[in-house]
């Protein structure tokens, strides 16, 4: 499969391009910088600049004959609300339509646990909610996307152990590498298309949890 990965230099990002070249797949690496564009030539991995600033268009020409988009990017804590509405929501957004411009159906997004439920949301990341929120809500209600909505609990840099739950949760936290197992895991399952999917450490193997749901 042909996968081009939004976010690619983030943290979560560049274990899904390394997940999904070992898988087998052929894996783009969207960068927002030019310099990044070293870190994976070194491992033999394409890069293409990704401006979501920018009109969906012009995104749409990267993504040509494209089987599947990965959406991992974000603004990162260190940006004022702006840039977080500006990337989180109107550059996941644009993402969306450049995919369908494009012809790509299969669309992965990588969001937060809760974020469709308004009384979970943490006051000191409040913006970050309200973008998820709306950008998922477009992704499932105003796109003909085959789309996978990925909710991870809260993120920490622990070695994967392969095992997530995705039922009952309230609350948790994930390693990276298993949310990037997750995303690699889910362009090969049918049944994930139109889920939005909650995951944190658990007991069950990565693809039979996800198989499951």
């Amino acid at each position: 499969m042909k996968v081009f990965v939004i976010g690619a230099h983030g943290n979560v990002g560049r274990l899904v391009v390394s997940q999904l070249k070992m898988a087998g797949h052929e894996v783009t690496a969207g960068i927002r910088n030019p310099e990044q564009k070293s870190d994976f030539e070194e491992d033999g991995i394409k890069t293409a600049n990704v401006d979501l600033l920018g009109k969906p268009e012009s995104l749409a020409v990267s993504l040509d004959e494209f089987d599947a988009v990965v959406f991992t990017a974000g603004s990162g804590g260190k940006t004022g609300d702006d840039m977080t509405l500006l990337i989180d929501l109107d550059g996941a957004v644009k993402s969306m339509q450049a995919a369908e411009i494009a012809g790509v159906k299969r669309y992965v997004m990588v969001s937060a646990m809760f974020a469709e439920d308004r009384n979970r949301w943490s006051e000191t990341i409040k913006p970050y909610y309200v973008a998820k929120f709306y950008a998922d809500e477009w992704l499932r209600y105003r796109t003909n996307l085959d789309y996978t909505i990925l909710e991870p609990g809260a993120l920490t840099f622990d070695e994967g152990t392969g095992k997530i739950n995705t039922d009952g949760i309230e609350g948790g936290a994930i390693a990276r590498e298993d949310v990037a197992s997750a995303v690699v895991a889910s362009l090969a399952l049918p049944n994930t298309i139109k889920k939005t999917i909650p995951m944190v450490n658990g007991t069950t193997g990565i693809k039979d949890a996800l198989s499951a749901f």
